[in-house]
């Protein structure tokens, strides 16, 4: 029998309130896992372009995307 299937007899076993503990419990297992997925990422981007690059990029944000075209309202 595999941990999964384990798991999910164990869990026909428990009452209404432990069932709703343990699924709280579960759901915060998964965000723990995604938020250290999105900071693994974010850890993986910092400082990848140079000061320079990061400059021109910045440049290029505030030149093209800052500005407001009338006609597009």
């Amino acid at each position: 029998m595999s941990t999964l299937e384990i798991i999910v007899e164990d869990l026909k076993t428990l009452p209404p309130p432990k069932l709703a503990d343990a699924a709280g419990y579960i759901h915060r297992l998964k965000e723990e896992v995604t938020w250290a997925g999105r900071l693994a990422a974010l850890e993986r981007s910092t400082a990848i372009l140079t000061e320079a690059e990061g400059k021109e990029l910045e440049r290029i944000i505030e030149d093209g995307c800052e500005k407001i075209d009338p006609r597009d309202w």
